[in-house]
């Protein structure tokens, strides 16, 4: 069994982790985003001249886009109600059609002698 005063986890030689270690840490800016519910988002981005922060972002709080304008934030998704197979059916034809196509499926069954 293992010394009571080693920690668990560890290895010799084995120090605090920090700047002295990793070095410096790149150059940053920050920028501020606002959803539509009023919560504000500042990600960070590298201050190398190559990077251009996006003009949306989404919240971590709620998941609604966000935008950089605070008094006009990006309005939300509107989410579409689920739809059966037989409402998207309905939108492409009318009942006309459905009772023609029903009248020609039948008459093919009648014709083959088949029951239906």
């Amino acid at each position: 069994m293992a010394s009571g005063n080693a920690i668990r986890g560890s290895r010799v030689g084995a120090g605090p982790m920090g700047e002295a270690e990793r070095g410096d840490s790149a150059p940053r800016f920050w920028i501020s985003y606002w959803c539509a519910n009023g919560h504000e988002t500042r990600p960070s981005f590298a201050d190398d001249g190559t990077v251009t922060a996006p003009d949306f972002w989404d919240c971590p709080r709620c998941g609604f886009p966000a935008g950089q304008d605070r008094d006009t934030p990006p309005s939300p998704p509107r989410n579409e109600p689920y739809k059966t197979h037989l409402a998207y059916v309905r939108e492409r034809r009318s009942e006309a059609d459905g009772e023609a196509i029903l009248a020609e499926a039948l008459d093919k069954l009648r014709a083959t002698g088949r029951p239906y």
